[in-house]
């Protein structure tokens, strides 16, 4: 029987998406056939692991799982089956009851959907490249050709359930029908075993793939290749292959979760009070914006279409500048005595009058 999906990932019944997925990558970093070669014990559990994990990020299948107390008898509880068992998990129940059809011609269920990290330079999630990534997954096996029979035999009907996949049981009024327990609701059986796959169809194979990646991703993109997920069992149709993006963050630019991307701006007291065209730079070089007489520390300037290309095309993004005061600190005799006669000449400005005045008037009406 196969352990509670929550008990293989290492969280509680109620952990969100990001905790699933911190779990998810911590057991799979360990437990990947890369840091693992020949272990056998060790490519169980990671294959454990990505099932776990595929049901549960998954909202629909999650929440079939969670309800699966009421199927206990199918196969043991929440997520019982594997080689011999009823089904690999509740979703599998679900297509096997209300998908299938109960005839010979069977639904095929659809292989899962893997998920991989690639590590993207700023500039490269900024053009777009294509890179190459490499997924240990299920594919079909070559020997049998995802039979799961010995080559040269052919699995049979079942007998017990005539190629149903259901046994149906009467009960008084009712009929209950479940996976049949010969077969496991595939309606056929295999009397000689692949002896590379043990019956399975599928074994752990590397597969390798260059995957385009678009212009203007960020860190944390999920991006869809379709089919290139685990292969199904028996000729079923394959899952998808997400990619996530991990960009390695840039001294200069800012992603922003807008699309757009932040620039700090140093300007120097007299650009801020006096007003000035300063150079900024952009993903393409440099380009020269003004600097309004006035400006006040934190001011934001935005360069419209300077930014990142939108996933959704059209108008690139925009690059925004939060300018920033750069105070002096270290001032010779001649920067001294300008500034003190400059504080002289604004003596007569308090900046914090009306703040003062505001907390006064506040005080009185407390004491009132």
């Amino acid at each position: 029987m196969a352990r509670d999906f929550y008990e293989v990932l290492g969280v509680g019944r109620g952990a969100s998406a990001e905790e699933l997925k911190k779990a998810y990558r911590k057991l799979a970093r360990e437990y990947h056939p890369d840091r693992n070669p020949g272990d056998a014990e060790a490519e169980e559990r990671f294959k454990e692991v990505q099932q776990a994990y595929d049901t549960l990020v998954d909202p629909e299948k999650r929440k079939q799982y969670d309800a699966g107390g009421m199927f206990a008898g199918f196969g043991g509880g929440r997520g019982a089956g594997g080689p011999g068992g009823f089904a690999s998990d509740i979703g599998d129940i679900f297509s096997t009851l209300f998908r299938r059809g109960g005839g010979p011609e069977q639904r095929p269920l659809r292989g899962r959907d893997l998920e991989t990290e690639v590590q993207l330079s700023f500039r490269q999630a900024m053009d777009g490249t294509e890179i190459p990534v490499t997924v240990p997954k299920q594919s079909t096996c070559r020997t049998c050709g995802g039979t799961g029979a010995r080559p040269g035999t052919m699995p049979v009907v079942c007998p017990q359930c005539n190629g149903r996949g259901i046994d149906t049981e009467s009960q008084g009024f009712f009929s209950i029908s479940q996976p049949c327990p010969r077969c496991g609701g595939a309606g056929q059986v295999i009397e000689d075993p692949c002896s590379t796959c043990n019956g399975t169809g599928l074994t752990l194979q590397r597969k390798r793939y260059r995957v385009r990646i678009p212009a203007g991703v960020r860190d944390g993109s999920r991006i869809r290749v379709r089919g290139k997920g685990e292969d199904g069992p028996r000729g079923a149709p394959p899952g998808d292959l997400y990619v996530v993006t991990r960009v390695t963050p840039s001294a200069v630019f800012r992603q922003r979760p807008d699309g757009n991307l932040e620039v700090r701006l140093p300007i120097t007291v007299p650009e801020a009070i006096q007003g000035a065209t300063v150079e900024v730079p952009t993903l393409n070089g440099t380009k020269r914006i003004r600097v309004p007489a006035g400006t006040q520390h934190g001011t934001v300037q935005r360069l419209r279409g300077e930014g990142p290309p939108k996933a959704s095309g059209g108008r690139r993004g925009d690059i925004l500048y939060r300018l920033e005061v750069e105070m002096p600190r270290d001032l010779n005799t001649e920067q001294q005595q300008a500034l003190k006669e400059f504080a002289e000449a604004m003596n007569d400005r308090d900046p914090r009058a009306s703040l003062l005045r505001d907390a006064s008037a506040t005080s009185a009406k407390v004491g009132d």
